[in-house]
């Protein structure tokens, strides 16, 4: 993800594609970057908010309070905002939704790290009196029972647009792949899903595995299994993958091993991803790309979300948010790189520009 460069000419270079993508496979859930306005739905009582992450402390997840603090912002009863950071453990995070709930705060963000598990503490929160708001991953729960309610990145939509897009830079033709995070991730499971109804429209592209390749979201794992994969296929045309950060560490692996890079279709990709892009593009060896991104802005959504139940105001936002194009070598459209900016930074926020630069400062 990049963005350093002027954010009109890229929507405006996008608009076109966007607006098709808005509707077809995005027709169920509103675009991350033409969210609604959150006054209407600020109320009038003091409004304390808590977020809890279930793995913080990278950039991302700092870009993410901040696009959180940045939107809450315009509700001047909103008193304040804490923040918790579970590293990892599940016990930390369910401790954290008891304690804040204890404490009488108001609402209650969560990132869905934990899925299903949490619901517990989701329920007993809720149960308190809190309006807790599980966001980013879709659960099973019920909305007004197991938490108030739970908005979500639709990766079933995105990863339709993935298969549209690649039969788009492949000309209808050619052998495609799917990168999830660990076996059994939900997440991954509902992009493949997708993938796999939007390859329907070309039936020259052959997906060579049923079942996403497992890489973990982890770099050094994914980077292995693109080497497992090259050996393994003659010929690779395309991956799409959930995480611009496996992406990065398959394309690595490829021109490791000398062979050319497929085209890509990913999304959450960061700064050390496509500063490399314009790099090759700049020297005429980069590959066909796609990157979907602005996800830190999902959190936007939920705190709308959050505030209407709240509230009791009727929204008629979905519940379901897909990226902005913020790549397309099909399109012209480049990304954003900064030399400043950390590699894993996400540069297609939606702060303002003075704002997101602060951060790493």
């Amino acid at each position: 993800m990049s963005m350093m460069t002027s954010k009109l000419a890229l929507f405006s270079a996008v608009f076109a594609l966007a607006a098709s993508a808005a509707s077809g496979s995005y027709a169920q859930s509103a675009r991350v970057d033409q969210g609604a306005d959150i006054k209407p739905l600020c109320g009038t009582k003091p409004i304390r908010i808590a977020l809890i992450d279930g793995y913080g402390g990278d950039t991302w997840r700092k870009i993410t309070l901040a696009e959180l603090k940045d939107e809450a912002g315009k509700c001047t009863n909103i008193t304040g905002i804490q923040y918790t950071d579970a590293g990892g453990d599940p016990q930390a995070y369910n401790s954290a939704i008891n304690s804040y709930s204890a404490q009488g705060f108001d609402i209650i963000l969560a990132f869905t790290d934990f899925g299903d598990a949490a619901i517990p503490a989701y329920r007993s929160a809720l149960q308190a009196g809190v309006t807790m708001v599980p966001f980013f991953g879709v659960l099973k729960g019920k909305p007004g029972v197991d938490f108030a309610v739970n908005p979500y990145q639709d990766s079933i939509a995105i990863g339709k647009s993935f298969a549209e897009w690649v039969g788009k830079a492949l000309n209808g033709k050619g052998n495609v792949l799917m990168l999830g995070g660990p076996a059994g991730a939900s997440s991954s499971a509902d992009f493949l899903k997708g993938y796999k109804e939007g390859l329907k429209a070309f039936p020259d592209l052959k997906l060579l595995d049923q079942n996403y390749i497992t890489t973990n979201w982890n770099p050094a794992d994914a980077q292995k299994a693109a080497a497992g994969l090259i050996a393994k296929y003659s010929q690779i045309d395309a991956i799409a993958s959930d995480f611009g950060v496996t992406s990065l560490a398959t394309i690595k692996a490829f021109e490791q091993a000398g062979v050319k890079v497929p085209a890509i279709a990913a999304i959450a990709t960061n700064n050390e991803m496509n500063c490399k892009y314009l790099s090759e593009l700049k020297d005429g060896k980069a590959w066909p790309y796609l990157a979907l991104d602005g996800s830190n802005g999902d959190i936007r959504f939920a705190l709308r979300q959050a505030l209407a139940y709240h509230n009791k105001i009727q929204t008629k936002e979905p519940l379901g948010v897909v990226p902005y194009v913020f790549a397309d070598s099909t399109q012209g459209v480049k990304p954003k790189c900064s030399d400043t900016a950390p590699p894993d930074a996400d540069l297609s926020s939606l702060l303002p520009p003075e704002k997101l630069e602060a951060l790493f400062k």
